[in-house]
């Protein structure tokens, strides 16, 4: 049997792509003095994240997550069914 050395590497995880989507919005929060953590991706395709600084109490928090956050990652990794924040 011969191997096939031309094959792409596996492709990026669920977890890794949310990774990368969040590491691009991540400017955008901490200019207003927040900031963000992925904390995991649940089997269901639910991404947990945690926020911090200036978003924790904020009374936009909840609009931020969901019209931002959660847009933003839903639209770059279609597997992703919600996005909760975790304390």
């Amino acid at each position: 049997m011969t191997e096939h050395t031309d094959q792409p590497q596996d492709p990026l995880s669920i977890y890794q792509r949310v990774e990368q989507v969040i590491e691009r919005i991540r400017p955008a929060v901490q200019s207003d003095g927040g900031d963000l953590e992925l904390v995991g991706v649940t089997d269901e395709g639910v991404v947990q994240v945690r926020l911090h600084g200036a978003c924790i109490g904020c009374p936009s928090s909840s609009m931020t997550l969901h019209m931002g956050i959660e847009r933003n990652v839903r639209e770059k990794v279609p597997e992703v069914t919600a996005v909760e924040q975790v304390t």
